[in-house]
């Protein structure tokens, strides 16, 4: 298997397609959310948290920067700031922004695979600090990739639960 060719595959038909969830998103609708109990994000604090759901992940797995402050690990953050409620999270105030987000999120993924050889990807551990299964560098480098994709499946179905014409070819890229 080639890890290289694979992720960046995927990296590109995954961004792409949140890409063109985004276009279907409004700005008077990013306060709009499923009900008011369960957690659920906001479409807002879902694009936000689209906008950085792999990229910068995928730094952490290859750099160690997991944009933490200097001097904080994860092992000093409380449970409530590692996975906070969702009242909690940022949120976007305009689509246009999350846009940009995204895109510098993309480059972001690609040039960190990019440091990335094949040998590394296929043989070094990769330690998550949230799982402490061993995997290779290149299994978690696409587990990031199904993140996005996972929360870009919910950005699909908060636009079907708005009402807009979404299809299933909005969510695959068909």
């Amino acid at each position: 298997m080639n890890w290289t060719e694979l992720l960046k595959n995927e990296i590109e038909h995954t961004y792409t397609v949140t890409e063109g969830l985004l276009d279907l998103v409004e700005d008077d609708s990013l306060d709009w959310k499923p009900c008011a109990e369960n957690n659920w994000m906001t479409t807002g604090q879902l694009l936000r948290h689209i906008t950085d759901a792999c990229g910068a992940a995928i730094r952490g797995f290859v750099t160690g920067d997991w944009g933490l402050p200097e001097g904080v690990e994860f092992s000093d953050l409380p449970p409530e700031e590692m996975l906070p409620p969702a009242e909690k999270l940022p949120t976007i105030e305009r689509v246009a922004r999350a846009k940009e987000l995204l895109a510098m999120d993309k480059k972001l993924a690609l040039d960190m695979l990019a440091q990335c050889d094949e040998s590394a990807l296929a043989n070094n551990i990769a330690n998550a600090p949230w799982d402490s299964s061993e995997m290779v560098l290149g299994h978690r480098l696409l587990q990031m990739i199904d993140h996005l994709s996972q929360h870009k499946g919910q950005l699909f179905y908060y636009l079907k639960l708005q009402g807009k014409p979404v299809h299933t070819g909005h969510l695959w890229g068909a």
